[in-house]
């Protein structure tokens, strides 16, 4: 208890105080230096969820151990065990930045903050995240829960992804580092805005450093910080083939850039087209057409997308694609497969249809 007349503590003391006793401490990429790990769990779990990360990060390190490792596999391979986890560019990334490691930095994992922010698809806050865990280098953090933290506590208005706004927040977060302990403050800060400082019922009678919240002190909680102002995102819809013959569907690689970029699916073609027609004009296939599967609703960050699937039978085409880019997949590999989480989960289900 702090004795009367006792200064007031800091913010990170109060943090690492309250992490001694409910931080978390099981997770699979704790308690370890390896930049390595902290790397691939800091990027895996930007805009997702830690139960859903951790199956993902056990697979992935179980096939690509180290960096070297990682940047000598094919990126098909890198994609593979990245489907389904979404938002695929972090893969991409992620292979570039461990080629730069092995081609620039000897296949060595950078000391220096500035070097780590340079790797592909690291920014300022996550590298540094893997400075502090694996180095103990003293620097702020800034990821989207902390924000939020950072946001009540300060009673910054604004939304957190406008510039200026964000600038603010870099400000505070650096004038709250300790000048020891980084590595368990920015584990408790992590840890706060994961457990306690919830978007929606946040446990404010849980927190630390509720005492002067001033989100909670003006009863702003539930406005603070301000929400992403709200846009109508474009429509889009595509149909998409399954094209399918003894057990097996066509799909084809998608290109190397956008959206699901070079992960394989399943042909499109406009909604409106003539799928007999296109089918032997592409795939010198012909097709029977069969009754329209129900559309599939997928959002994107800039739009969402509808997939309007269509089933064909196949009634004379080679057994293997004769063209690069296209492959005879069997539905009893899907699970396997370097696929977009939504064709995946179509295809699984037409399997068990």
């Amino acid at each position: 208890m702090q004795a009367i007349g006792a200064l007031p503590l800091s913010f990170a003391s109060r943090l690492v105080a309250w992490h001694a006793k409910h931080g978390r401490r099981d997770l699979p990429w704790q308690n370890t230096r390896d930049p390595y790990r902290i790397w691939i769990s800091e990027i895996m779990l930007q805009q997702t969820q830690v139960s859903t990360v951790i199956p993902y990060y056990e697979r992935f390190l179980a096939a690509f151990p180290d960096v070297a490792t990682l940047a000598s596999s094919p990126l098909e391979r890198v994609l593979e065990h990245w489907s389904g986890l979404g938002y695929y560019r972090r893969a991409h990334l992620a292979h570039r930045a461990a080629q730069a490691i092995v081609d620039h930095h000897g296949g060595t994992f950078p000391h220096e903050n500035d070097a780590i922010t340079a790797l592909p698809g690291i920014g300022r806050s996550t590298a540094a995240a893997i400075a502090a865990f694996a180095f103990g280098t003293r620097g702020a953090i800034l990821d989207g829960n902390v924000k939020r933290v950072l946001a009540r506590h300060a009673g910054v208005d604004g939304f957190p992804g406008d510039a200026k706004v964000e600038r603010k927040l870099w400000r505070h977060a650096e004038s709250l580092l300790p000048e020891r302990e980084i590595e368990t403050y920015t584990q408790a800060l992590m840890d706060l805005g994961a457990t306690v400082c919830l978007r929606r019922c946040p446990g404010c009678d849980l927190c630390p450093v509720a005492n002067d919240c001033i989100a909670l002190r003006e009863d702003r909680i539930d406005s603070l910080p301000a929400p992403r102002p709200k846009k109508i995102l474009p429509q889009r819809a595509v149909s998409v083939l399954l094209l399918h013959r003894h057990g097996e569907v066509l799909v084809e690689k998608r290109p190397a850039t956008g959206i699901w970029a070079g992960l394989w699916s399943l042909p499109e073609v406009a909604v409106d087209a003539d799928i007999v027609a296109h089918c032997l004009v592409r795939f010198a296939a012909e097709v029977a057409p069969q009754t329209p599967l129900p559309a599939i609703e997928h959002g994107f960050t800039h739009f969402r997308l509808t997939l309007h699937p269509q089933p064909c039978a196949v009634l004379g085409l080679p057994r293997h694609a004769a063209e690069p880019g296209l492959l005879w997949l069997p539905l009893t590999d899907i699970a396997g497969a370097a696929l977009p989480a939504p064709i995946k989960k179509l295809l699984r289900d037409r399997m068990l249809a």
